[in-house]
């Protein structure tokens, strides 16, 4: 849709902006690292309805440790390889699947991180739970998203894929969870300055 690539241009752009003004030294080779650990991550695909599929994001991690703004660029970078080399997703589908991925996921499970650690406090538990939530969250939130525009393209029926999307997606949500925690949990342990990292 030319809405969600309009919306999307706009997001990456900032987050080129953002990065070249922001970022230092050590947030770029993590940056790379987040991409191939996602880049691998997404290539696990799940049969849903009507056609359509589900996958693991690993918008959460990218967020919590560098910034909303950074997993928006991290995700587009993913994407635009994975339509580009592998035809995964395709260039008509690329604009939504940045705004589903890289800014819904991103800046949702930022924001519900944040929230979430505010309520539950700044020990390692909170991180973790906060993080569980996050990662859960975003994948939810990006799969309404995607069920919403599908329904609005005129696809699917939002009654058809409103339900297959958000039901499956609530479950790769709490894989996703996991693996987010599960990463959390050894940076906490050996590189918590990591956690401290400036993030755009």
């Amino acid at each position: 849709m030319a809405t969600t690539y309009a919306v999307s241009a706009g997001g990456v752009a900032n987050a080129v902006r953002l990065a070249n003004k922001k970022l230092g030294e050590k947030q770029v080779p993590l940056m790379g690292i987040l991409a191939a650990f996602v880049f691998a991550t997404q290539m696990l695909n799940f049969p849903v309805a009507g056609g359509t599929s589900g996958h693991l994001i690993g918008a959460a991690l990218v967020a919590i440790l560098l910034g909303p703004w950074v997993a928006v660029l991290v995700m587009s970078c993913v994407l635009i390889a994975q339509s580009l080399i592998f035809q995964d997703g395709g260039l008509l589908a690329l604009g939504a699947n940045i705004f589903n991925m890289g800014i819904i996921a991103g800046f949702g499970a930022y924001y519900l991180y944040r929230l979430t650690g505010s309520l539950l406090g700044d020990n390692r538990r909170a991180k973790v739970v906060s993080g569980f939530i996050a990662a859960w969250g975003s994948v939810f939130l990006a799969s309404i998203a995607c069920a919403i525009e599908l329904a609005v393209s005129g696809v699917l029926p939002i009654g058809v894929v409103l339900p297959a999307m958000a039901g499956v997606h609530a479950l790769i949500g709490i894989g996703e969870g996991l693996i987010t925690v599960a990463v959390l949990s050894l940076v906490l342990a050996t590189r918590a300055d990591l956690l401290k990292l400036q993030r755009i």
